[in-house]
């Protein structure tokens, strides 16, 4: 067993926070031509990509050392053009930018070279495996005024953007809890650990309902397949406005579980990212008092509705969106930064 607790109060110049304007789902890119991507990667997940890319009009290029890569790609997207060379993708003047849908520990390294060769770029989450690595990515973005947004998918969710709208609104008051599930048996990684593999979303979710940088975090997590590889992980971050949050993660789990429960002092929220119907519930529930005697109010739950568009086509097009505009992504480099930073201390 692992434990480990950060307090941010001594850490104020480490943590940078902001958080980008809230999304809005662009309708299209509209201002000049529609921007050319290179998608870096066709496996797991860079398949996806393509797959979006490709129906929004954008996919130039696929790029991708094995050979089973580049055919999944033209079966995918059919007469796309594929490579085995990212360098040569570098020096395409036609492409404006480059996704990257590679293994964690490269995206430093390409992100960087991408940038510095005049493209924007988007990186599947994490950012990078360690702060050094965000920061002098984060850096290069800055320098050289190219565009740097990180997949955290999950802030594009039609059901997270309704919750939003429901907190922003007022429904559920003052938060004051959240609890975050994210739970499932496999897939075992050996090189990334349950915490950096499953995280990343619900930490991103968290700090983004929260606004601010949380004031202590508090982490503990065990290690059953692989010495040293964590499989499950329980994180715990306190926020100086008072609200507190839950994280708990894990591949070492019978059922696929992925929830977020949002307590506010008027109202509840569920979201359940599993569910086939009425994924977000409204629970009009909570306490109140008369003078020293706190008594439940329990009443309906109501299912919200919201529009059912996939979340990482959301993503993307509002990635084309950013290019096209030359504004900063939701989900832009210093969000991804901060997400790692918290990352990077409950390890």
């Amino acid at each position: 067993m692992s434990a480990h607790s950060k307090s941010y109060n001594t850490l104020t110049p480490h943590f940078h926070f902001h958080l980008s304007s809230a999304f809005h789902p662009p309708s299209s890119v509209h201002r000049g031509r529609r921007p050319l991507i290179a998608v870096i990667g066709c496996g797991y997940w860079g398949k996806n990509l393509v797959r979006n890319f490709h129906a929004l009009g954008a996919l130039r290029l696929v790029c991708n050392r094995g050979e089973a890569g580049r055919a999944r790609a033209l079966e995918i997207a059919p007469g796309v053009e594929v490579c085995g060379d990212f360098e040569s993708v570098l020096a395409r003047k036609e492409i404006d930018a480059v996704a990257l849908a590679t293994p964690a520990e490269t995206h430093a390294s390409m992100a960087i070279a991408a940038l510095e060769a005049g493209k924007d770029v988007f990186v599947e989450k994490p950012l990078a495996l360690t702060c050094a690595d965000g920061e002098r990515m984060q850096q290069a973005a800055e320098s050289t005024g190219r565009i740097l947004m990180v997949g955290h998918v999950l802030e594009y969710h039609p059901a997270f953007l309704k919750l939003r709208e429901l907190i922003e609104a007022g429904k559920l008051g003052k938060l004051q809890h959240i609890h975050s599930t994210r739970l499932n048996f496999g897939k075992i990684r050996t090189e990334e650990d349950a915490l950096w593999s499953l995280a990343p979303h619900d930490i991103g979710i968290v700090l983004r309902l929260a606004g601010e940088a949380p004031g202590r975090v508090t982490c503990t997590g065990r290690d059953f397949v692989t010495p040293g590889v964590i499989d499950f992980a329980h994180m715990d971050l306190a926020f100086p406005g008072g609200l507190h949050a839950h994280i708990h993660v894990s591949w070492l789990h019978p059922t696929k579980e992925r929830k977020l429960m949002v307590v506010g002092d008027k109202a509840m929220a569920v979201w359940d990212d599993t569910a086939e119907s009425d994924a977000l519930v409204l629970y009009d529930q909570r306490v109140e008092r008369e003078g020293d005697n706190p008594s439940l109010h329990q009443g309906p739950a109501t299912a919200v509705p919201f529009d059912g568009e996939e979340p990482l086509r959301a993503e993307c097009r509002h990635f084309l969106e950013c290019i096209a505009n030359r504004q900063p992504p939701v989900t832009d480099g210093q969000h991804g930064l901060n997400v790692l930073k918290i990352l990077a201390d409950a390890s």
